[in-house]
């Protein structure tokens, strides 16, 4: 993932609440990977992954013209949330690591849900 002017903040590293948005990102991606399509979820199941909690460690900053590998893995996988482990590294250096707890909510009750089991297998095979 390159850094673009518009990540970065007046002191000319990236601003940290972009850190959020590139983990947020990664998770996507990751989950693509697998082929699971978030929109997908949302429109066949009425399902969708939201932050629950999240905890985030600064160790170095990104600049301008980087490129930044978003490493996504599940710590863990209950029956209706997802905890990821997510680091942001540059050339195998670590910048910023988080811990982002994601339940399944069920959109139309605005209620947690159960993972759905074909979707619970795959993340299982993936943990």
């Amino acid at each position: 993932m390159r850094v673009y002017y518009e990540d970065t903040d007046a002191g000319g590293v990236v601003y940290y609440a972009n850190y959020l948005k590139f983990c947020e990102r990664g998770r996507t991606e990751w989950l693509r990977a697998l082929g699971v399509g978030q929109q997908a979820l949302l429109e066949e199941s009425g399902i969708a992954f939201m932050v629950r909690s999240l905890q985030a460690d600064y160790r170095g900053s990104a600049r301008l013209d980087d490129t930044l590998q978003i490493v996504s893995r599940i710590g863990t996988l209950r029956r209706a949330s997802i905890q990821f482990e997510q680091q942001a590294l540059r050339d195998g250096e670590l910048l910023f690591s988080s811990s982002v707890i994601v339940a399944c909510v069920d959109v139309n009750r605005h209620k947690p849900t159960a993972i759905p089991a074909p979707l619970y297998a795959l993340l299982e095979s993936q943990a």
